[in-house]
This record gives structure tokens, sequence and C-alpha cells, in this order.
């Protein structure tokens, strides 16, 4: 069997941006109809390495090889570029400008690519939300029918139904696929191996997310121990050293000069990344009822968003809430914590409630304030457990170096941003945590130290999330907003709610491609989703079990002695 073609290759690159280097002499391979994950800490090069395939930016030293006549497509993460213009025009300026001869052909898979999507060409792309953004650039990126896509976190500002629709599509895509996610649930349905960016160097990891975290924890610890085996040699040689007089006889040169090789070692190591360490502060314990609704409604003029639904949170509840992207989740947390008075209907409030509040669009935070000033007013001291504590001390927990605490917020990058939004978040007791949307821009390190958090959390919780594996991991029921502003509740995880989903004797209903941008939602038709898809297959075999089972109830009425009633035993 032929060995796979080798599309892409980095050859001992090395790329710097200060006195560490992002990328310390690696190797990459990319192989034909390969789906890699790249994984790593914020700022460790991962969008620097994918604009190096690209051509964007040359490394310092080494070679980048992409075979010739490969085409090579970038979805970049930041989807503020290219926003002038129709959605068609975007999506078909991707391609080389074509000879009269192509025209027709780009014009063609334009128009098919669109419809693939469900994007309208003539609307506006400023005017169009994140998610709807991020499909017209994967739209820009498909046009060409590159044999190698390069994708920068392709979930964010999705909603879990376009996740969902872009994993599928992702694995009907024939070329090879390498892409930055902090998505777990998605590397884990894609990835067929792992490439994992730290500290500059590359290692690559065959299979899933999951065996990538199990071997790369293993492999974290048995680190951890050399370095603790060669931090003990080295001081036993610092301290002969500093006896003296034997170690400057020639017999003992080989010595010195072996502790010159340690130190040299010592000093080109590079240490791990501190880890942030975060502790939600537990206030008193609130009422035994949280909020109760009652045939809640909210409309915004004529458009009802939320339709009179009923619900009782009790002290403890851990609750997600999911829907699509405009469907009413972050209304509902809104009406529930009364910065929004319901249409009809009522919503109560428990007693004794101490709300912590992290807002998905970080309107809390003071952007021309300091990173200091968002966390504390108290000079330089913030109450941590009832104790007062340096607000450098605290802020180095979510790993903010001290020359960072006097940078005024608006100057920090979107992971900073939510770092910091967390810190001021639990510097105040609480026992009801609402997180909107928390784990966008995090890092898999932090954002799985967060579930450990909140996991650990023992007030209520309220949790909108895109993330599967983080609702999986937190919540035990769901609040699902319909498009109809219908409300429905769910016992158990978003694992559960598939399940359950894919079990119901219902008719199929497609979740991709989602309603063109700018129009009310309609059916949604023409792709069925992986448990769609399953559902639909199964039905051939359960309509033949179904007139078996027909045929045998006719036949035994039809017989002569039949009465319908069982004889008695």
């Amino acid at each position: 069997m032929a060995a796979p073609a080798v599309l892409l290759r980095l050859d001992n690159v090395t790329l710097s941006y200060g006195a560490r280097p992002l990328l310390d002499h690696v190797q990459l391979q990319i192989d034909a109809a390969e789906r890699v994950c790249l994984v790593g800490r914020n700022g460790e090069g991962k969008s620097s390495l994918l604009r190096l395939l690209t051509g964007a930016a040359l490394p310092d030293e080494g070679t980048v090889w992409v075979r010739p006549g490969v085409r090579v497509a970038y979805l970049v993460q930041d989807i503020g570029v290219a926003t002038e213009g129709s959605v068609e025009a975007i999506v078909a300026g991707a391609a080389p400008d074509p000879h009269d001869a192509d025209a027709w052909q780009l014009q063609e898979r334009t128009r098919l690519t669109l419809e693939r999507l469900g994007l309208d060409g003539q609307a506006d792309f400023s005017a169009l939300s994140g998610g709807w953004r991020r499909r017209v650039l994967l739209a820009r990126a498909l046009v060409s029918e590159p044999q190698v896509l390069l994708l920068d976190e392709p979930t964010n500002h999705l909603d879990i139904e376009a996740i969902e629709w872009l994993e599928q599509l992702m694995l009907e895509f024939s070329g090879a696929l390498l892409f930055v996610s902090h998505d777990r649930a998605f590397i884990d349905r894609l990835a067929t191996r792992i490439v994992a960016l730290d500290r500059g160097v590359l290692s690559s990891w065959p299979g899933d997310y999951r065996r990538y975290a199990a071997l790369k924890a293993a492999a974290i610890a048995a680190e951890a121990r050399h370095e603790a085996l060669f931090d003990k040699h080295l001081a036993r040689e610092e301290a002969w050293i500093r006896q003296g007089v034997e170690a400057r006889r020639t017999r003992n040169e080989g010595r010195v000069r072996a502790l010159q090789a340690l130190r040299a070692e010592r000093r080109a190591r590079r240490e791990r990344p501190g880890q942030a360490r975060l502790a939600v502060q537990d206030g008193t314990e609130s009422g035994r009822k949280v909020f109760e609704a009652q045939h809640a409604s909210v409309s915004f003029g004529a458009q009802c968003v939320l339709r009179d639904f009923s619900v009782t949170v009790m002290r403890g509840d851990r609750i997600g809430i999911v829907g699509r992207n405009g469907a009413g989740k972050s209304t509902l947390l809104r009406l529930l914590l009364g910065e929004l008075a319901p249409s009809g209907g009522q919503v109560v409030q428990g007693t004794r409630l101490q709300i912590a509040y992290y807002d998905q669009q970080r309107a809390q935070l003071e952007l021309e304030r300091s990173v200091m000033e968002n966390v504390t007013d108290r000079g330089d001291q913030v109450l941590i457990n009832g104790r007062p504590q340096h607000v450098a001390t605290y802020l180095r927990d979510f790993l903010f170096r001290p020359e960072q605490l006097r940078t005024p917020a608006a100057a920090l990058s979107g992971g900073e941003r939510n770092r910091l939004l967390l810190a001021r978040l639990f510097a105040t007791p609480a026992n009801l945590l609402v997180m909107d949307e928390p784990t966008n821009d995090l890092d898999i390190d932090t954002l799985e130290l967060l579930e450990e958090l909140v996991t650990e959390f023992s007030g209520t919780l309220l949790l909108v999330s895109h993330d599967r594996a983080f609702l999986d991991h937190v919540v035990t029921s769901l609040l699902i907003v319909g498009d109809d502003g219908s409300v429905r509740e769910f016992v158990g995880g978003y694992s559960d709610w598939l399940a359950y989903q894919a079990g119901r004797a219902a008719p199929a209903v497609s979740v991709a491609p989602l309603p063109r941008a700018g129009t009310a939602p309609a059916v949604r038709r023409d792709r069925l989703s992986y448990l769609d898809q399953r559902e639909l297959n199964a039905l051939p075999a359960l309509l033949e079990q179904l007139e078996s089972e027909r045929d045998t109830l006719a036949a035994a009425i039809n017989d002569p002695d039949f009465t319908g009633v069982k004889p008695p035993p």
C-alpha cells in the first residue's frame, strides 16, 4: 500500500518575536487526508505557525515546504477581516483573478458553496453576526477547492447546532485539515492526530484528545521527575565546587567541565508556564428557592423572544441553558436576574442571593482602567475569604505578571480579558454563579481548571455555553430555548439530551444548513445531522419489523378460531 502524499512540511523551523523563540527548530509534516489538531497554551504561537504555512510569515531559520500545485486555504481566527462588500463578493474574492474561460466556473463554484453553507450572497458582510461571519469566511476558504484547509478556532461564535454542522462538513472534506481549537468535543470528533506546541517544541500524538490528554499528563510527570533528579545532581556539584581547593586540582578538571555543561543545560531549560489557580469564595447559604418563573414571557415590540414558560430553580441546582444564537438564552438570564421585566407572567427571586455574574460581552470590565483597578477599589488590597491579600498576589493566580497590573484592560488579549473578568468575578463571595459563555478565548488548560472550579462550587449554577464537554461535566439539567420562544426542561447533560433526541420516534429534522442570514428561521432541509442520518438509516429495518408484526397480527385475526379473548389457563 502506497504511503500517503506529503502536502506540507516544516523543516528545522525557528520563529522568534522576542528573546524566546515561539518555534525552536521544529519539524512538522501534514499528509493527505489527515485531520490534525494543533493545541497549546494561549500565546504559544499556534496562529503564527498557521501563518507560516500560508506564506503570510517567514521563518527566521529552516524551510517551509508546500507540495507544488497544492492549494492551501486559511480560515483566520479574527472574524473582523474583509468587512466591506457583499457575502458573494467576499467569498468569490478568495480565488485568483479568473481568466474569461474560468469566470463561469468560479461563479458556479461560488453559487454552489453559498448554497451548501446556507448563505445569502447579497447580504452585507458587516451587518452579520459573529457566527454568520465565520460561516462566510469558511465559504471563502472552501471556494478555491483547497487540498489543505487551515482553521484557527473555527467554533468561536458558533452555537452548538452550527458546531455540529461544521463537524459533519469537515468529516466530508476530502483534503487535509490542520485546525486550532479548544473545543474538546470538536477535537474528539475530528482529529486523527494531535500536535502539541509547548515552549517552542512540537510533539505529535496519534489519536483523539482524550488519549492525548492522558499520554501528555504522563509525559509531564516524567519530565518533572527527570528535572527534579537533574536539579538534585546540579546542587550536589555546586556544593562540591564551592569546597574550593580540591576542585582546582588537575585530576578534577573533567568534573569542573561537566558542571559547566550542567549549568548551561539548566540555563537553557524553558520552564513550563504557570497554571491559573482559580477559586470561588462561597457566600452564605441562599434561600431554598432561588428563582420561580410562572407563565413568563418577554417581547421586544412584535417579536416574542420567550413565550409562556414556567420554571423553579432550587438551591444547589446546576442548570445549563442551551439553544441557537439569538434564541434568547442571555435574555432568559437577564429575566431571572431581574435586569429585565417580563412582558407577561411573573418572576420571583429567592432570598439571601449573592450573585457572581460572568457576562459574555465582558461589559463588566472597565476598559480604560488598569488591570488592578478592575479588581479592587481598595488601593492594592483585595479581600479573599475575609482576609486582605495584595492584588499582585491575587492576580498572579490568574497568570498576570506584576508589570501588567497598571496596563489598561483595553490593551489585553481576548484570553487575558477573560481571565481578568474571572478574577473580578471571584473576588467577591457568591452563592449563585451565573456564567454566560465563560469558555471563549480560554486555552484548554485554563478551561479544565475552570471546569474543576465550577464543579466544586457548592452554590447554585446557571450556565450558558456552547461547549458540549463543559456542559456534560458541570451541569445536571438543561433549559432548552427553542426558536419559537419555548423553554423546555430536561434532566441530564448535553450528551444525555442528544441520546434522548436520537431515541425519539419522530421524523428526522436536519440541522444544516442553517437559515439564510437576514431571514426568519425556516424549516431546515437538504443536509442531515449525523444523529438524524443514523436514525434515518435505521428506518428501513424498523419498518420491515413493523410490517412483519402487522402481517402476523393480520393472520391471527383472519383465523376462523380467532376470538380476541385469551383462553383460560
